[in-house]
């Protein structure tokens, strides 16, 4: 007696149930896991998998690590001041509590360029 389908559907579900069918073994049918419907193997015959591996570029990864690099040679937050060194206009800059409570604190800056460092007491 054959089964009437009650699915009209895709090689890949079940035309019982409609559940998503298995992968295909090496021998014998697909058994549909929920309803244990077995599907000729046949009907699996004119389906095609197609992909693409898409692999990142060479030159943005070296050029991410390059920003990363530069980024963690500054010290801190960034701000406008001119290295007496090179004369570059950024530098980076921390601020440190050295001497009593009392008094100010010391800025350190960097400057991004050359890395030449500079002191302030405030």
């Amino acid at each position: 007696m054959p089964t009437v389908s009650h699915f009209s559907c895709d090689p890949q579900f079940c035309t019982q149930c409609g559940a998503i069918l298995p992968i295909l073994g090496t021998t014998g049918g697909v058994v549909c896991i929920v309803c244990k419907f077995e599907i000729n193997i046949e009907v699996m015959e004119e389906i095609r998998v197609d992909y693409n591996i898409d692999f990142n570029k060479r030159s943005d990864y070296i050029e991410e690590q390059q920003m990363k690099s530069a980024q963690s040679k500054t010290d801190g937050p960034l701000v406008e001041r001119k290295c007496s060194k090179c004369g570059n206009e950024t530098m980076s800059y921390a601020s440190l509590q050295l001497r009593s409570a009392d008094e100010g604190q010391t800025i350190f800056y960097t400057c991004t360029k050359c890395q030449h460092k500079e002191t302030e007491n405030s």
